[in-house]
């Protein structure tokens, strides 16, 4: 686990080192979770956006996009629930001073029970090889059964207190459990109580005319309000989707694992419109769907799993998430819920208008049931990020920092490199690179040694080289090496973008859907 930390803190760097992502406001020392993503984290980022959206509205026929405001009416969050319920369980202690989330510390609290059985499991494993049955160890083997039992025990309790929102109860689990708060290491600690999520601000400029209104904490609601505007102008059949990619806000207490967890963030909401009766069958679909997009990248099926909700929201009869392997264990990506007719129906009612949905199959008029898919832009490119960065030993005992980033979500698809600066190689370099940046993001680069030029590119995920070189100028030829294998190749400069595009772009991931 301490060399999965490491691993983590050395991509934290990289990514500031390399152009990724920067600390925001860094020259007035920061602000707590919030991150600007630099030159190369940008263009990640927009890879990822696009990938994500063509996949929604190009390649389903019944899908739409659109771009909703980040402030809405007020009443909006009302009906949504957030004003009243998009709290979290805090706790302080008294001598550190520190805030906690009370379900955090419970949670990390079962994460130790799960991992002394692991280790018992992995201690057992290796004493008896090849002849060790996993099953029978962790039902007869004593301590592990006693490890178990206080997990399920734990767990039986604070499924119970979260889903009764009962707050005495959370703080009587840390205290019975004898959780120490990591700073101080004493158990001293207040009451819990309930924090709102949403930031607020004012509109208008009179102090008794301003009202209050919020910045979204999430896009979904933005969806729902706009549905009937969609589907009537866009003349839209049950079942349709509408996507949208755009900025939420969160005032979270405890943000932490770099960008895991922002302030800031930027979310890929679709929320499919569907007839009352069909939406579970609708759910199954969608998981697939999005574990197939994920999958599409590379990474690895042992990469992912699905983590079904044992605490659903009061509005879902169906929610799970795909989590990714990060260095710090597996970690939600994504959500698919399904909401009900939670959100319209609450609109309707608060806003007095009806929204309800004109079936012109059944002749009958409802409130449609929603499957929604909700994916963090920052999760993912976290996601992609850890799933691409090594650290390889090369034959010679050098070390070489590569990260293996999808083609089509590489930041920098082309670096042209001219071998020498002199003998017209520079020239020939750069008519390259003219026509080459209408297709793909290029860079040109002619400082330092080839080798160390490689280098920088490996550690940005460029996924191809090519080498302007003496014979370049006879025969129009340039070495093209790949990334991942370091191998090169003689190419003439004429079928370098058939042979290039064609693996760089959006469209070979799409493909794979």
């Amino acid at each position: 686990m301490a060399q999965q930390e490491d691993v983590f803190k050395k991509i934290v760097s990289h990514c500031k080192e390399y152009g990724f992502v920067f600390p925001s406001s860094e020259i007035y020392d920061g602000l707590g979770a919030v991150y600007d993503y630099g030159q190369m984290g940008v263009e990640m980022k927009n890879n990822i956006k696009k990938y994500w959206w063509d996949s929604m509205v190009r390649l389903h026929e019944n899908i739409v996009g659109i771009d909703s405001a980040i402030f809405m009416h007020p009443t909006i969050w009302k009906a949504s629930g957030h004003v009243d319920a998009f709290n979290d369980p805090l706790i302080d202690n008294k001598d550190s001073k520190k805030r906690y989330r009370a379900d955090v510390l419970i949670e990390d609290q079962i994460a130790k029970y799960d991992e002394k059985i692991e280790k018992e499991t992995a201690k057992a494993a290796k004493r008896f090889g090849e002849a060790f049955d996993r099953e029978q160890f962790l039902a007869t083997n004593p301590r592990v059964r006693e490890h178990m039992a206080r997990r399920d025990a734990l767990h039986e309790r604070y499924k119970q207190a979260m889903n009764e929102n009962n707050l005495p109860e959370l703080r009587q689990i840390i205290l019975d459990e004898e959780i120490a708060c990591p700073i101080s290491g004493t158990r001293n600690w207040t009451e819990v109580r309930q924090f709102n999520l949403m930031f607020s601000t004012e509109m208008g400029s009179t102090a008794d005319g301003a009202m209050k209104v919020y910045l979204r904490p999430e896009t979904a609601q933005g969806i729902f309000v706009n549905y009937l505007n969609v589907q009537k102008t866009g003349r839209m059949k049950i079942p349709f989707g509408i996507a949208q990619i755009g900025k939420a806000f969160r005032n979270e207490i405890v943000a932490r694992q770099f960008i895991f967890r922002m302030r800031e963030f930027e979310q890929m909401e679709m929320q499919f419109f569907v007839r009352p009766g069909s939406e579970l069958e609708w759910f199954r679909k969608w998981k697939e769907t999005r574990l197939k997009w994920h999958e599409a990248l590379g990474f690895g099926q042992d990469h992912y799993r699905y983590h079904d909700h044992e605490k659903l929201a009061h509005y879902a009869n169906a929610a799970t998430d795909i989590e990714f392997l990060m260095p710090f264990g597996f970690k939600e990506v994504e959500g698919i819920h399904s909401r009900t007719d939670f959100d319209l129906s609450q609109h309707e009612k608060y806003s007095g208008k009806s929204i309800k949905y004109f079936d012109p199959e059944t002749n009958e008029s409802y409130t449609p049931y929603v499957i929604e898919t909700s994916i963090g832009v920052d999760r993912m490119f976290l996601s992609v990020l850890c799933g691409s960065y090594e650290e390889e030993k090369l034959e010679n005992g050098e070390l070489r920092t590569v990260l293996h980033l999808p083609a089509a979500l590489a930041p920098v698809k082309l670096a042209i490199l001219p071998l020498v600066k002199k003998d017209g190689l520079p020239e020939k370099a750069r008519a390259i690179m003219d026509t080459m940046k209408f297709h793909f993001n290029c860079q040109y680069d002619e400082k330092d040694s080839i080798g160390k030029r490689y280098r920088r590119q490996d550690a940005i995920g460029t996924p191809y080289c090519i080498t302007v070189d003496h014979q370049s100028l006879q025969d129009d030829t340039v070495t093209l090496r790949h990334r991942d294998t370091m191998q090169q190749e003689r190419l003439p400069i004429a079928s370098l973008l058939p042979a290039i595009e064609e693996k760089v772009s959006i469209t070979s991931l799409l493909q794979k859907l």
